[in-house]
């Protein structure tokens, strides 16, 4: 008896499996929009922690200078490498490493972004409103 519980139990089993091949793949639950164009940003100063936010442009979020930052991603078509540096920056020549990142899409297009800047001064001057996550 204890052999046909045990068969009966798995061929229950494989009933519900075939069940649910049947019914066809898996859906996702559908994920809350994030737009056509968004960047999850990280700046890490030294070997201290990162800041990090997601930069959302429509309409722009993210950080207090997400307005600007989308408006220049823009010009360039969120080619961060294209962004136009500061010209009259004056930045110390302090040597005070931070690293900017950025993933995400524009216009559909992937973003990949990495660079390490001598200091956060340097980094300002040459992407602007971007990376500007503590303003």
């Amino acid at each position: 008896m204890t052999h046909l519980i045990r068969a009966t139990a798995a061929g229950g089993a494989l009933l519900a499996a075939a069940a649910l091949l049947a019914a066809g793949p898996a859906q996702a639950a559908p994920r809350a929009a994030v737009g056509d164009d968004y960047l999850y940003l990280t700046v890490t100063k030294g070997d201290s922690r990162s800041s990090d936010t997601l930069l959302l442009c429509d309409p722009p979020q993210g950080h207090a200078r997400a307005a600007e930052a989308c408006a220049e991603l823009d010009t360039v078509g969120g080619d961060i490498a294209r962004l136009t540096p500061v010209r009259d920056a004056m930045c110390p020549m302090v040597y005070a490493p931070v690293t900017a990142q950025a993933r995400g899409q524009w216009n559909g297009r992937p973003i990949e972004y990495r660079e390490t800047f001598s200091n956060s001064c340097g980094m300002a001057a040459r992407t602007g409103p971007v990376f500007a996550l503590d303003s």
